[in-house]
């Protein structure tokens, strides 16, 4: 499972989430820092990304379009890159049960 990280991520995750999800990138890292959400939305999908984010524009997306892509909404505190990290690496069985799941499009 391959992770595209939005804005609101750092880019400085996709090293330390690498060996864990290979394929991860982040939306700037793909030049589309200045894109809308919904291009971020088509991009993943057509690449076959699951949708890393902060904010709830991607669930809110999700809940209309279904999937793919499915997406990954982090309801956490302001908080590290290495907690976040440390958090996916940990969690990452779970994620990829979940998301194996067609009926989970979302996690939160």
């Amino acid at each position: 499972m391959k992770l595209l990280l939005d804005e609101n991520l750092s880019r400085r995750l996709v090293p330390m989430l690498e060996a864990h999800y290979p394929g991860t990138t982040q939306v700037a890292l793909e030049r589309l820092q200045q894109a809308v959400d919904l291009e971020i939305w088509q991009f993943a999908k057509e690449q076959d990304y699951v949708i890393l984010t902060r904010d709830s524009d991607y669930y809110d997306l999700s809940m209309i379009r279904g999937a793919p892509p499915k997406v990954i909404w982090l309801q956490i505190g302001n908080c590290s890159k290495d907690v976040i990290a440390d958090l996916l690496i940990r969690k990452k069985t779970d994620i990829y049960d979940l998301l194996a799941d067609k009926n989970i499009i979302t996690l939160y």
